[in-house]
């Protein structure tokens, strides 16, 4: 039986160049999703909306958010927005959209969902139904690739083991489940909420709120990797669909175009991190040739769903 797939894209406005370049990309390269979800703040919607098709839904954070969670206006702390509650320490926007991907999949009707970044770009053809539509789920893994000084992804992991109350903690070097393009299946993240309100006896976004330092994709990946059930619903693979840079150096055109041409194989997509720094423009050059000569994909067909009926099935 195969299972519909959406897409999950949290965004800003201050990516909207990059998330642009990200829609052209799936129409030319990208075929076999029911829906592509884009998640951005409430004041964003203006902003966004010029992206709206029938398969393609912008839906605001408010939607998918717990009530007691509230952004404050016009405030930023380093540079982030910021949201507060009653009921734990203020969390940053990058907190939020690790919690919003949680919720969308727990929300939306789909059954399997693809979560990639605005600061992807599709450089391939590739056929999403046929890698993740079918009776396992692909998992994602590096193994072994954390250490236990990793100043990040070690306390990441601990906080895994916390969450979701492992009785033997996990030894490092730890597997890391950190990528882009991965596929989450909504059986997994609604047991894997559940065993986080269990541990914790608190709704899994006020612990995750909570704890501050934790990471969505490792959380996920020791769910199901400590599930006999889920481990046994996934197929792990250790090859990364995106040729991804990490640093914080800017690229210039050469090092792009290097980049491009080096996306083969089992890469479809290229990232460049936003935090880079690299000018959307170079990258829209890199890839830009490509993009006008491949022709467009098949759409994905209209469910019939509209935004209006979506909204009820996404409270």
């Amino acid at each position: 039986m195969e299972r519909d797939v959406a897409l999950v894209t949290p965004s800003h406005r201050s990516d909207i160049e990059r998330f642009a370049l990200l829609c052209e990309s799936i129409e030319r390269h990208l075929k076999g999703y029911k829906r592509h979800y884009i998640v951005v703040n409430d004041d964003d919607m203006s902003l966004f909306n010029q992206f709206s098709r029938d398969y393609r839904v912008v839906v605001p954070c408010s939607q998918l958010l717990p009530r007691w969670l509230k952004l404050i206006p016009s405030v930023l702390r380093n540079g982030r927005r910021v949201w507060w509650s009653f009921r734990t320490k203020p969390v940053h926007g990058w907190h939020i959209q690790q919690i919003l991907k949680i919720a969308v999949a727990l929300q939306s009707p789909e059954q399997r969902f693809c979560f990639i970044d605005s600061d992807n770009v599709f450089v391939q053809p590739f056929d999403l139904k046929a890698y993740a539509s079918g009776e396992k789920t692909p998992l994602y893994m590096e193994p072994a690739a954390i250490s236990a000084e990793a100043p990040l992804h070690g306390t990441w992991t601990r906080n895994c083991d916390r969450l979701l109350g492992r009785e033997e903690p996990t030894t490092f070097p730890a597997d890391d489940y950190v990528g882009n393009l991965l596929i989450w299946d909504k059986g997994a993240v609604r047991d894997m909420t559940r065993a986080i309100e269990s541990t914790t006896e608190k709704s899994w976004a006020h612990a995750l709120c909570s704890t501050r330092c934790f990471s969505e994709y490792l959380l996920y990946g020791h769910f199901v990797r400590n599930s006999q059930r889920h481990l046994a619903q996934h197929e792990i693979t250790t090859k990364s669909l995106a040729n991804a840079y990490w640093d914080d150096v800017p690229l210039d055109s050469a090092a792009v175009v290097a980049m491009v041409n080096n996306t083969t194989g089992s890469k479809v997509a290229l990232c460049i991190e936003s935090f880079s720094r690299t000018p959307v423009s170079i990258i829209r050059d890199a890839v830009g040739s490509q993009l006008r000569q491949v022709e467009p994909a098949a759409s994905p067909q209209s469910t019939g769903t509209s935004e209006r009926q979506l909204d009820v099935q996404l409270h």
